[in-house]
C-alpha cells in the first residue's frame, strides 16, 4: 500500500453522486444537509442582565449562520416590542415566531421540514421567559435531530433568583457563557442584577414576570444595579 492510498480516508457509506457533490463534505452517512458532522450539534446558553447586548448578539448570531448557507428560525417570548419580533435598544428588529405555552419547538422544527425547509439551527431569544418544556424540547432536538440551539436570555429576575427556564438551561447546556458587554449600575461599579421599580421605589414582590421598560417615565420599569445598591434598594440621584 503507497503512503498515499493509506493517508485516503476509506467511507464505507458513499454519498449518492449529485449537482452539489463535493467530496470535502464528507460521508453521507456521517454529515447534514448543512455538510456538519452529524451528531456535532449543541445547546448553547447566553446570558447576562438587561441592556447587555443579549438580542443583539442573537441577531448577529442568526446572521452569521445565514451568512455561510444555513437555515434557521427565529423565536421569541414576550419581546419588548410585544410582538413577534427580536428587538434591540439599538434599533434592529428581526421578525420571530412568537413562542406560546402550547407550541413544542420539535413539532416547529419537523412541521418546516415536512413542508420542505432545511431548519438547522434555532435562534432562541428571551429563553428565560420560555417554559421547562420548551427548554427539554431545546434538548431533544439537539440530541435528536442535530439541531443546533443558541439561546438568550436573562439569568435572574427582580427577586434576584433564578428563571426557571434559566436554571434547566445551566442545567443542561452544553455551553454556558455571559455576554461580555459591560453594564454599569450608576454608581459605576458592574450592574449584576435588574430591580423592578414601581412608584421610584424598588420592589421585591409581585409576579414573576411583568412587562416594562427601561425609561423612567414607565409605570413599572426595571434598572440594573450592582450587588451592593441592588440589595440596598437604592437607586442613585435624582435630577
Amino acid at each position: 500500500m503507497t503512503d498515499d492510498a493509506a493517508a485516503t480516508p476509506i467511507c464505507l457509506a458513499r454519498p449518492l453522486p449529485g449537482p452539489d457533490d463535493d467530496p470535502r463534505r464528507g460521508c453521507a452517512a456521517t454529515r447534514g444537509a448543512d455538510g456538519r458532522p452529524l451528531h456535532a450539534a449543541a445547546l448553547r446558553f447566553f446570558w447576562g442582565p438587561m441592556d447587555c447586548g443579549k438580542s443583539t448578539m442573537a441577531l448577529q448570531m442568526n446572521h452569521n449562520h445565514a451568512r455561510q448557507g444555513r437555515r434557521g428560525l427565529v423565536t421569541t417570548r414576550i419581546d419588548r416590542s410585544l410582538g413577534p419580533q427580536v428587538t434591540t435598544r439599538i434599533g434592529l428588529a428581526h421578525a420571530a415566531i412568537e413562542v406560546t405555552d402550547g407550541l413544542d419547538l420539535r413539532d416547529l422544527v419537523r412541521d418546516a421540514w415536512a413542508d420542505g425547509v432545511r431548519v438547522d439551527y434555532l435562534i432562541c431569544d428571551e429563553a428565560s421567559f420560555y417554559n421547562l418544556e420548551h427548554i427539554e424540547q431545546m434538548a431533544d432536538l439537539v440530541d435528536n435531530d442535530d439541531v443546533d440551539v443558541y439561546a438568550f436570555g436573562l439569568a435572574t429576575d427582580f427577586r434576584s433568583s433564578l428563571f426557571p427556564a434559566a436554571r434547566r438551561l445551566f442545567e443542561l447546556a452544553d455551553s454556558v457563557a455571559r455576554i461580555q458587554v459591560e453594564v454599569l449600575c450608576w454608581c459605576g461599579r458592574e450592574g449584576l442584577l435588574n430591580a423592578r421599580v414601581i412608584g421610584g421605589r424598588v420592589v421585591r414582590e409581585g409576579e414573576q414576570v411583568v412587562i416594562g421598560d427601561t425609561v423612567d417615565t414607565a409605570d413599572v420599569r426595571y434598572q440594573v444595579l450592582c450587588r451592593r445598591h441592588y440589595r440596598a434598594g437604592e437607586l442613585g440621584p435624582r435630577d
